[in-house]
């Protein structure tokens, strides 16, 4: 009886224990950020500026909660992609990296890296601790480690 193909250990598959930087993840949206904004619109209803500035900080965070839905960030093992629903936006490769850092990871926080010819803030729409795991994993040697007071 000879054995089959499916009976031997496939000994290409990676480890699964420890998180592999050849597959490409996409990030969950978060809606942190838009209803943080959300929040201080509605704080911002006692100011005399009632209705106008409430209008346009809650009208931005509606606009920010669409683009957590529309948007995803995708980390393959060279790039850091932005896709619109199925349609490729941008394509950030590592490679041109030079710094990068995450500004308030526990709140809803800010994305900055710095590549060749131009930096780069991207609100953080997305889940902060995946992304901030899948960044150290790729480019974690271009972080910028927080300034100590």
């Amino acid at each position: 009886m000879s054995s089959t193909p499916e009976s031997q250990p496939d000994q290409s598959q990676p480890d699964q224990s420890q998180p592999d930087q050849s597959q490409s993840v996409i990030l969950k949206p978060s809606i942190r950020l838009p209803v943080l904004v959300y929040v201080i619109g509605l704080a911002m209803l006692p100011l005399p500026l009632h209705p106008w500035a409430t209008i346009v900080v809650c009208g931005f965070a509606v606009f920010l909660l669409v683009q957590a839905y529309l948007l995803r960030l995708e980390l393959t093992d060279k790039d850091l992609v932005i896709w619109r629903v199925d349609e490729e936006i941008r394509r950030f490769p590592f490679a041109n990296w030079l710094a990068w850092r995450m500004f308030l990871p526990e709140l809803p926080g800010i994305l900055f890296f710095r590549e060749v010819n131009s930096p780069h803030l991207l609100p953080i729409l997305f889940d902060p601790v995946m992304l901030l795991e899948q960044l150290r994993l790729r480019v974690g040697t271009l972080e910028v480690p927080k300034e100590s007071d």
